[in-house]
């Protein structure tokens, strides 16, 4: 199974959510907000995309890792809300 599309979609006053979809059919959700920040935190999602396209959503640790140790501010609210979600 591997990831083939996220999708971030606003939803107003200040949320975001996530689609995450597979080549199985397997559909994910996800929220990755940070409270007044929904637009940044989808565009650091757009970020990360490029390197979850392709993956196996099953290696969760191994994913999160990279992409936690990849992150200029680790800890960063806006990044770690990206990876939340």
């Amino acid at each position: 199974m591997k990831i083939t599309k996220l999708t971030t979609f606003i939803v107003p006053p200040r949320w975001c959510f996530l689609k995450v979809e597979t080549d199985g059919g397997v559909v994910g959700w996800g929220e990755p907000v940070v409270e007044g920040r929904a637009h940044t935190v989808a565009a650091a999602v757009e970020e990360l995309s490029d390197y979850l396209i392709g993956k196996d959503p099953r290696n969760i640790e191994d994913i999160w890792t990279v992409l936690y140790r990849g992150g200029f501010y680790r800890g960063g609210a806006i990044h770690m809300s990206a990876l939340a979600g």
